[in-house]
């Protein structure tokens, strides 16, 4: 059976379900169904069928990236804090790669030094942070054009 093509995987990480009640300088103040919901119109609008994954379970996250691009043909993550230590997550995106942009909405290279670290080095056409929502945005037309949409 196959698949529809110009899917894109928007996979967020731990403490993305509670993306609201986070600092909202830092975050933007929007729920992860409203930030799904902007992603999904950027995606539509350039010819990508988004399906979005979250969890706060590290296991679950690297098991959804092993079987990535069985459903898709390029990803967006946001893994937030495990972004910067689990390497687990690192090589488990290496297992099924598909071309993938990495993406913070808040700007980790000016925040703690721990955050400046990235599992995603060298595996990611980009790393986009600090733009706020507006990164997934750009990490949409940029995959875009990578898939020649």
């Amino acid at each position: 059976m196959s698949r529809a093509k110009n899917r894109i995987a928007v996979l967020h990480g731990v403490n993305f379900d509670v993306l609201e009640k986070r600092d909202p300088d830092l975050y933007g103040g929007l729920s992860l169904n409203e930030l799904e919901y902007r992603i999904g119109g950027w995606a539509g609008e350039l010819g990508f069928e988004p399906i979005f994954f979250q969890s706060n379970s590290e296991a679950e996250f690297c098991g959804y990236l092993h079987r990535v691009g069985e459903s898709a043909d390029a990803a967006i993550v946001n893994a937030g804090a495990w972004t910067h230590y689990s390497r687990a997550i690192g090589d488990a995106l290496a297992v099924d790669p598909v071309p993938t942009v990495e993406v913070h909405l808040s700007d980790v290279e000016n925040r703690e030094e721990w955050r400046k670290v990235s599992v995603f080095d060298g595996l990611v056409e980009a790393k986009i942070s600090g733009k706020g929502v507006e990164g997934y945005h750009d990490a949409l037309r940029l995959l875009a054009e990578r898939l020649g949409l």
